[in-house]
């Protein structure tokens, strides 16, 4: 096909860095064609630095029927991705949706239901795919260097966020907001990486702290324990609430360990695998011999640009994603499922249960005594609330 007509819905801080490098021609193959919020000022900046032929609308429903776009990027409030992108099959168009896929597992499994059915492309904004530490990572486990995995260890605690943060807005940190706190808010990346790297856990044991150290309502301390469906476990550690933060991925194998952190992959590689030594080893203490590797990866990465990118050559000629929409539903369930666990003080088998998170997620937007705010605007996005 000739250039991709795109839409941009939701014009906070993410949504104004999509139209910044759709505008100056930055994708090959991509024309920014509209822009849409429902606040007329956002709507006025954004028509001032994309000039003329780019519409201008308040309504979404508006845009999506105007004939006048090909795809559209998501760039709104949470709540808004599933039932916006479900609107967008719909009417024929090709979507792009900011991190979170969406708050809830079941309202996500019926927005990758409309994309299934529509045979229409749809990519999600996990733009941390494309550094090239985490590809590399990825390589190593997916290749068998590693062996069989035995044990994982995600620790992202680099997140901290100050008092005046949550009060900037009377949606952020709230249930009916944005639907949880460091999960939802921060750590959507996080989710995605660890089981894009380790693949998903069968089941989780997680313990919250809701409002720990912040006077909000949802978690902005979590520790989760995982177990794998080989017998292997990990752990995965996150908060708002602790400075100096620690960014450190640690994946044990048969072969060895390696460990990414501040910039550099390093793999400790056991010469003879652990399970084969085990078995075999006759003399009583002893462990396999171990060489120290500094794994070289290309750095960088296009990050948004990148996914961007791979979104409108997959449209154009058929390309495999690297962030492909439906693999969304992961990380929200691993989040989900953490959130469950704390709720019931228990362990929560993944699959989650659909209807039970989403009773317990409606009590406490019930019961909520924090500031509401509409869900359904999009005056800002989802990454803009970092």
């Amino acid at each position: 096909m000739d250039g991709v007509r795109i839409g941009v819905i939701g014009l906070g801080n993410m949504g104004n860095f999509h139209i910044e490098y759709l505008a100056g021609n930055e994708i090959p193959g991509a024309e920014l064609k509209a822009v849409c919020d429902v606040d007329p000022d956002q709507l006025a900046r954004a028509k001032s630095r994309t000039g003329d032929g780019v519409e201008a609308y308040r309504d979404a429903d508006e845009l999506l029927r105007s004939n006048g776009i090909d795809a559209v990027i998501i760039a709104t409030p949470h709540y808004d991705h599933p039932p916006l992108a479900i609107k967008a099959f719909g009417h024929g168009l090709h979507v792009l949706c900011e991190k979170p896929a969406g708050v809830y597992t079941g309202q996500v499994r019926e927005m990758n239901a409309a994309a299934e059915k529509s045979s229409l492309v749809f990519g999600l904004m996990f733009n941390q795919r494309t550094l090239g530490e985490h590809r590399k990572l990825k390589e190593l486990v997916d290749s068998g260097e590693l062996g069989e995995l035995r044990r994982t260890n995600y620790i992202i605690t680099n997140w901290f966020r100050a008092q005046s943060y949550y009060d900037s807005g009377g949606w952020r940190a709230t249930w009916a907001g944005e639907g949880g706190g460091v999960l939802a808010n921060q750590c959507p990346h996080n989710l995605d990486l660890w089981q894009w790297i380790c693949g998903m856990p069968v089941r989780i044991r997680a313990f919250c702290g809701f409002g720990k150290y912040h006077d909000i309502e949802v978690e902005d301390d979590v520790t989760a324990y995982a177990e794998y469906e080989n017998g292997a476990t990990g752990v995965f550690i996150t908060t708002t609430g602790e400075s100096p933060g620690t960014n450190r991925m640690e994946i044990t194998g048969d072969n060895g360990k390696v460990v990414m952190e501040e910039g550099r992959i390093t793999f400790w590689r056991n010469r003879t695998p652990m399970n084969v030594f085990n078995r075999e080893w006759k003399g009583g203490f002893g462990s396999p011999e171990t060489w120290k590797c500094e794994i070289p990866f290309r750095g960088g990465g296009e990050e948004h640009r990148g996914i961007t990118r791979d979104w409108v050559g997959a449209i154009r000629e058929g390309t495999p994603l690297i962030a492909p929409g439906v693999e969304g539903i992961r990380g929200v369930e691993l989040a989900n499922a953490m959130l469950l666990s704390a709720w019931t003080d228990g362990l929560v088998d993944i699959p989650v249960d659909e209807n039970l998170y989403y009773e317990k997620l409606q009590e406490r937007i019930r019961s909520s005594t924090m500031r509401k705010e509409g869900t359904g605007g999009a005056t800002l996005s989802v990454e803009g609330t970092f």
